[in-house]
């Protein structure tokens, strides 16, 4: 390890782990330690991460707790501070549930037990949004626990999505999706009574689909300190999403755009609640009434936000000022276009079916505007090309087959 005084613990071993290891790669030269709970091409096909800590049963509340101590004595130097990131949903959530039991061993930035309750339970999150006058789609709760049919009046198309995803997961069935398009009561008693089979039992939420292919949708980051002060703030146009349907939502191409607005309206909504580390809100534009809506915040920054590093705002930067040397930084709107992808340059062309869009990522293709972080150059690991060849080819055929 170079000779920082900090020494990065990321837990996870997905995508997003991997960006955030090449972030501090980048950055400082420092090989990161992963920690997870199996092992994934992402990340074991990689030379730019120190070692990768494996647990099976890393998801358990108490073998969560412990392995990381134990990492903590494993790999503590004197001096240095253990700086411990999240990459997905249910580690960030396990962090922030034991924060005080790694506090003693760990120095990271996360929100209270509260606020992530009030966040991440989508009915309590579209409650907070409506008070700081943030939009959103029409939306109605149903409970699993209710033995009556849903009533409400829709107008369909819905979306149906579980308002509790960590819960949600924990149960996996035949037939299981992210999200739910449905056209009719009968489709949306179908869906409810599947999801009620696998054991789930907390709210459900029916939504008005908002019309409009994947360039409707957008993307926000946030770094707020841990003074509660936003340091840098994002605003993106999604280019693609996955189209499988376990993987909707997750974003494959997105393009840097400005929109001070919409930058300074989130921002106060983080603010007015106390929000500190990552934020990565996700929003669709609603051209029937020309507004933003808003439909879920991720409370950590989210696969697709490496494309802040690539615009010269290291990710990995924003903890290590804060945390480690205390440096507060001012306000940075991103005013930079980039194209950020995971998908070959041939899917992007076929695919894109806005022709403005196209256009977009057309001129920033031509420029040299773009990257992929799964082509680090300084990754050599001698069986990661053939991986990342492998996942180019699966990729166009995905999106040849999957039309969402």
């Amino acid at each position: 390890m170079t000779n920082h005084p900090f020494i990065p613990i990321i837990v996870g071993t997905d995508m997003n782990a991997y960006n955030m290891a090449i972030s501090f790669h980048e950055q400082y030269g420092i090989k990161p330690i992963l920690v997870g709970k199996e092992p994934l091409s992402f990340t074991t096909l990689s030379s730019i991460t120190e070692t990768i800590e494996l647990n099976p049963n890393l998801p358990d509340k108490q073998v969560f707790v412990s392995f990381l101590k134990e990492i903590a004595e494993k790999y503590a130097q004197s001096g240095k501070k253990m700086l411990l990131i999240g990459t997905n949903d249910l580690y960030v959530r396990m962090i922030i549930e034991n924060a005080d039991a790694l506090k003693s061993h760990y120095v990271f930035n996360y929100i209270s037990e509260e606020l992530m309750n009030n966040l991440l339970v989508k009915s309590n999150f579209y409650k907070l949004c409506a008070e700081h006058g943030i939009d959103t789609p029409a939306t109605y709760y149903y409970s699993c626990k209710d033995d009556q049919p849903f009533q409400e009046e829709v107008m369909f198309p819905v979306i149906i999505k579980p308002s509790n995803g960590v819960v949600y997961y924990k149960n996996p069935f035949p037939g299981m999706q992210k999200v739910y398009k449905v056209d009719s009561y009968e489709e949306i008693h179908k869906v409810i009574e599947t999801i009620k089979a696998s054991g789930y039992q907390e709210e459900l939420i029916i939504q008005d689909f908002i019309p409009g292919d994947d360039t409707y949708m957008w993307d926000s980051v946030f770094y707020m300190n841990s003074h509660g002060k936003a340091e840098l703030i994002t605003f993106a146009q999604v280019v693609l999403q996955e189209h499988t349907v376990t993987a909707i939502g997750n974003y494959t191409a997105l393009i840097t755009r400005y929109n001070e607005e919409m930058m300074m309206k989130l921002k106060g909504f983080l603010e007015a609640v106390n929000y500190v580390g990552y934020a990565n809100f996700d929003l669709k534009y609603d051209e029937r009434d020309g507004k933003f809506k808003v439909f879920e915040v991720n409370i950590r920054q989210g696969r697709s936000s490496y494309y802040i590093t690539s615009c010269g705002h290291n990710m990995a930067k924003y903890f290590v000022d804060d945390l480690v040397y205390g440096e507060q930084k001012p306000l940075t709107l991103l005013n930079e276009k980039f194209l950020f992808t995971v998908v070959p340059k041939i899917v992007l062309k076929k695919f894109v079916n806005n022709p403005e869009v196209l256009r977009d990522v057309k001129e920033l293709l031509r420029s040299g505007k773009y990257g992929n972080p799964l082509f680090y150059k300084k990754d050599r690991h001698f069986k990661r090309k053939f991986y990342l060849f492998a996942r180019q080819i699966n990729y166009y055929r995905k999106y040849k087959n999957n039309q969402w």
